[in-house]
């Protein structure tokens, strides 16, 4: 019998190589060699191209005994045709019965006036990533997908999201529902369906904080142009309503303190050069609404959010005081400790009100224009409406420059970083592979578990940034497959092996 041969994708720092080679003993030949050229060749690869390297990307990890291997659809016996419905059968998905939630939305939107009514995926700080709280699109449609918007008039729903997710709105949305295939011809953008389904003097509710503020003046437009009625930003969600009691609350993990040994340079100086900022744009104040802004911005980090350093909070930066809204079951000695004089703490839930009252006070009647706040593009149309919409300057936000420039401290902590995953995943891809030889039984779920265990011997390991995606066979086709007990697939070593993970 061949020996297993384990081939490695991976992108690693040419610094790096000196500190990975003691690792690479600790793998089996076949294994040091593949490592080695993937490394040599993602280095020339980048080097040809110019292109910056992203240190730490695990791509793809294949187990064989062939030296190529078969086509998959012939190794599985089973005609072209019958592919698709193999994968959508390695990952099952529940169906949720959604007649009664529909019902309850729909008598809520007929007491207001509402008749097209809008789901984003989004929360309030249009994070990519959302808590269990703000899973509303999940709640009233049964789509667990991570893109989507959930569309419902009082006869009818709809579910739009890309293509990565049509056999999984398929198996989820019941009879209630209508399935959007974004990018399919014929088939109208969600914006579009609700545009047609307002004709007629129609109106069309969203929650305010959920959609930016530049992207409710378009969608405005586009209704309007298509004979709808208003697009009511409304300051309740429907949807929380009818989840009632059921909804997991908001979460208000400890806030951690990020020393300065990490972070390279004290938050104070970092609000003294946004405040430079603000003076070179005459404004009087800046709006923070993006978690990973914050977080940089004031030295700290939460774990609200699943994968996710961050905890829920806005800001503002006016030329002469800093506040940060966070959660009362939040604040701590050590927090404020290390905010000291420098910043107020207001309650998370206070923001509307208190940036309504900052708007009225810095209102100059002398002026001859009032004056601006800078108004970053992610943040909600809520907050547009609690400041005034004459009074935003919309902008690029200055933090999300100034974070994107690294000082010395952060670019060595990088380096440093993906030297110990890399060591990590050697030390893991030597194990998978001595296991599997020596015949031991491996489920999808023992190896990312066991991945986990050793990224966590690790210095300063925290967490993973995402599940781990580990697949066998024709699990490793199905998008952002994670494998769960007790439908996890054994580990066949004479079929594709899929792990993405960081």
């Amino acid at each position: 019998m061949q020996s297993v041969a384990l081939r490695v994708l991976r992108s690693l720092p040419t610094r790096a190589s000196n500190s990975l080679e003691p690792a690479l003993s600790c793998a089996r030949p076949a294994t040091r060699s593949q490592l080695c050229i993937s490394r040599h060749y993602y280095s020339t690869r980048i080097r040809n191209s110019r292109q910056t390297p992203s240190p730490g990307t695990l791509l793809a990890v294949i187990y064989h005994r062939q030296p190529k291997l078969p086509n998959p659809l012939q190794t599985l016996g089973l005609p072209r045709r019958l592919f698709s419905t193999l994968l959508e059968r390695t990952s099952q998905h529940t169906m949720v019965n959604t007649t009664e939630r529909l019902a309850a939305l729909r008598a809520l939107m007929k007491e207001n006036g509402i008749d097209v009514y809008i789901v984003p995926s989004e929360d309030a700080h249009q994070s990519e990533y959302t808590s269990p709280c703000d899973g509303r699109r999940e709640y009233i449609s049964g789509f667990t997908g991570s893109a989507g918007w959930a569309l419902i008039t009082h006869d009818k729903a709809a579910l739009s999201t890309d293509g990565r997710y049509f056999n999984q709105a398929e198996q989820q949305l019941d009879e209630n529902w209508t399935l959007l295939k974004q990018g399919m011809a014929d088939v109208p953008t969600w914006s579009e369906w609700v545009a047609a389904e307002a004709t007629g003097g129609k109106n069309v509710g969203v929650d305010a904080s959920l959609l930016t503020y530049a992207f409710s003046k378009s969608l405005k437009t586009k209704i309007q142009k298509k004979g709808g009625g208003d697009l009511v930003g409304m300051t309740e969600n429907l949807v929380d309503k009818v989840w009632g009691s059921e909804r997991p609350a908001r979460p208000a993990e400890p806030v951690i303190i990020l020393d300065k040994k990490f972070a390279g340079k004290d938050f104070v100086e970092k609000i003294e050069d946004l405040r430079k900022e603000l003076a070179k744009q005459k404004s009087h104040g800046l709006v923070l609404t993006g978690l990973d802004e914050i977080m940089w911005l004031f030295n700290i980090r939460g774990s609200d959010i699943p994968f996710n350093p961050v905890f829920f909070c806005y800001a503002t930066i006016t030329p002469t005081a800093t506040t940060l809204f966070i959660n009362p079951q939040q604040r701590s000695s050590e927090l404020e400790a290390h905010l000291g004089e420098h910043v107020q703490l207001v309650d998370y839930d206070h923001v509307l009100t208190t940036l309504t009252a900052l708007s009225e006070k810095t209102v100059d009647e002398n002026a001859a224009e009032p004056q601006k706040f800078l108004f970053p593009a992610n943040a909600s149309w809520a907050l547009a409406q609690a400041l005034g919409e004459s009074r935003l300057e919309e902008v690029r936000s200055p933090v999300t420059v100034a974070k994107a420039i690294k000082n010395e401290t952060e670019l060595e902590g990088m380096r440093q970083c993906h030297i110990r995953d890399g060591v990590a995943l050697i030390e893991y891809f030597a194990w998978l592979e001595e296991q599997l030889q020596n015949g031991a039984e491996l489920d999808e779920v023992d190896a990312a578990d066991k991945l986990e265990e050793y990224r966590k011997t690790k210095e300063n390991f925290v967490g993973l940034s995402f599940g781990t995606i580990s697949s066998t066979g024709a699990n490793a086709a199905v998008i952002h497959y994670h494998p769960e007990r007790p439908t996890a697939a054994k580990i066949d070593p004479n079929a594709i092996y899929l792990c993405v993970s960081l």
